[in-house]
């Protein structure tokens, strides 16, 4: 049995909860709540099951080195320190993704690139070359993540985000992430026990996430590769298990129904929906939400409107109070979840929210609401016992317990002499400079020196003018307001700014054409007729045992785990 060893799986602000609750449901241990991110400790195994099963992490990273360091120099040198050759060798290719919440380090490809020259001083000095930088499928992907003094150097075991699940073949103006989609759809409690109708679907993220989460389908099966499978104690008998496990698979017996005003967003969805091989359980048609009449038996509403920002409809105002509308009338009896950003629009759907939990969209600060929609009016729902409050709503995660601590680990060995006051590196400041002596009493520094041509100013005497205080030859004092002559940059101006604002808008309008073919209903028609569902360009077959809607990948080897010949045939 492999040890088990800390792992982290960071996701986006606000499923952190649902994030926890996941990794518990896999068997993972120790599992700790942060701020983006979930701490836990498993085996092999479980680093394998996290990437390919969690709907709601971006990725999963394994910690390696941990240390403090408050400049640049120290930095360099205890990357420098770490036994790289126990997880890579000089033929291989790399890269560095850093994150930095620090007042010592300011710039992340600062701090990155100083790591990569540490890594790449490392082989020069024990083997005589480098590894090179790859950025795209690189056979490491380190993470750096500096938060104050503390200094974590982890190994990225997913390679791209795990939000890139595979599926997609088109997308329209301003998807939501996939991510964030099965976020929102766990967070509203919904798991496939009712309908679901999302009346906005755009690409329909939405109407996918939810097959996958209503049917048990883990998400990574529609994935080409992970990271962790280029590593060189990569366990493939193990992946495979992991793979073609579909135990936890189970019947749908609802429907989830999308909708969309624009015809080239439907077809959109339904080229995704086919992709992902989940046509049986999902319905999608064009209708303006403006004009739904009747919706099927109880059930939930999950959608994203938009925002006002990326998408601006027309009639953004009418749009929100047809929300409000149809939520009414149409709805009656449903959960409705909504993504919202513009409180000012917001209000305009005129109902009171039960749940107001702030997510993070990108970069703006969302909002998800639930609106409980009820038969008959409030009296009779309070006079039965009902409530529009939902008190308990992720209780869990007011919570997020401790931090786990911060425990340094050290490369080739601890070094006595540089831990000798408890066990605490020495910083570079801790330590007297080369040529400048003691603070007190030793040599002065350069700027301490009064320099040719001026006097101290603690004299209060006056100083040489400097250059730009003397009138310069042809125009004048500025303090007189005299005219100066006219420089030659100055001449011309208007022209060459009518032209390079003339480029721009040629520029704007190419742009705009190609965005307007690849959002186009041409388009979106050439996707239906000619994409076929696949996970890569010739590596997967159709399950024929087992797995119902998803694809079995073949990766060179038989069913016993014996290479295959049919390559060569």
């Amino acid at each position: 049995m492999s040890e088990n060893f800390e792992m982290v799986a960071k996701t986006f602000q606000g499923l952190e909860g649902v994030l926890s609750d996941e990794l518990k449901e896999l068997g993972a241990q120790d599992v700790q709540q942060g701020k983006r991110m979930v701490s836990f400790t498993g085996d092999k195994e479980m680093m394998y099951r996290a990437n390919f099963c969690l709907h709601t992490a971006l990725r999963v990273l394994k910690p390696i080195y941990k240390f403090r360091s408050a400049d640049a120099d120290d930095l360099y040198e205890k990357v420098k320190r770490f036994d790289w050759s126990t997880i890579m060798q000089a033929t291989d290719t790399f890269a560095i993704d850093s994150t930095v919440y620090s007042e010592s380090f300011r710039h992340s490809r600062f701090v990155t690139y100083r790591v990569k020259d540490a890594i790449a001083d490392y082989f020069m000095e024990a083997e005589g070359r480098r590894p090179s930088i790859r950025l795209n499928a690189p056979d490491l992907r380190l993470d750096v993540h500096i938060s104050g003094d503390e200094v974590t150097l982890s190994l990225d075991s997913s390679g791209e985000p795990l939000y890139k699940r595979g599926w997609r073949v088109a997308q329209t103006d301003a998807p939501i992430n996939e991510v964030l989609a099965a976020g929102i759809i766990k967070l509203s409690g919904w798991h496939g026990q009712c309908n679901l109708v999302d009346p906005m679907c755009g690409s329909g993220t939405f109407l996918i996430e939810a097959a996958l989460i209503a049917a048990s389908i883990n998400p990574g099966v529609y994935r080409n590769d992970f990271a962790f499978q280029r590593w060189s104690d990569y366990d493939p008998e193990l992946y495979s298990k992991i793979y073609n496990d579909d135990s936890g698979e189970r019947e749908f017996d609802y429907k989830i129904y999308g909708s969309d005003i624009a015809v080239q967003a439907v077809a959109i969805a339904e080229a995704n929906v086919k992709s992902a091989g989940l046509g049986k359980m999902i319905e999608v048609r064009q209708q303006d939400l403006r004009e739904l009449e009747e919706a099927p038996e109880k059930g939930y509403v999950i959608t994203n409107p938009p925002y006002g920002e990326r998408l601006r409809p027309d009639d953004i105002a009418g749009l929100y109070e047809s929300i409000g509308q149809k939520l009414k009338k149409v709805f009656r009896g449903y959960q409705a979840w909504l993504i919202t950003y513009d409180k000012e629009l917001t209000s305009l759907i005129g109902l009171h929210p039960s749940v107001t939990y702030p997510l993070l969209n990108g970069d703006l600060e969302c909002e998800l609401r639930e609106y409980v929609i009820f038969d008959g009016s409030y009296k009779d729902m309070k006079r039965a016992g009902g409530t529009l409050r939902n008190e308990g709503f992720r209780a869990s995660d007011k919570d997020r317990g401790a931090r786990r601590p911060f425990k340094e680990t050290y490369g080739r060995g601890d070094d006595a002499e540089s831990h000798d006051d408890g066990g605490k590196p020495r910083r570079r400041f801790d330590r007297d400079k080369k040529g400048r002596g003691e603070r007190d009493g030793g040599k002065p520094r350069r700027f301490d020196r009064d320099k040719k041509g001026r006097v101290d100013r603690d004299d209060e005497q006056p100083r040489k003018p400097r250059r730009f205080d003397r009138d310069k030859k042809g125009r004048g004092d500025r303090d007189d307001e005299q005219p100066r002559k006219p420089r030659r940059f100055d001449r011309n101006r208007d022209e060459r700014d009518r032209r390079r604002e003339q480029r721009r808008e040629e520029r704007h309008e190419s742009l705009l054409d190609r965005d307007a073919f690849f959002h186009s209903e041409k388009f979106a028609r050439q996707v239906l007729q000619h994409r076929e569902p696949t996970l890569g360009k010739d590596a997967e077959v159709p399950i024929v045992r087992g797995r119902r809607k998803s694809w079995k990948r073949n990766d060179g080897s038989n069913e016993n785990g014996n290479p295959s010949t049919a390559g060569d045939q």
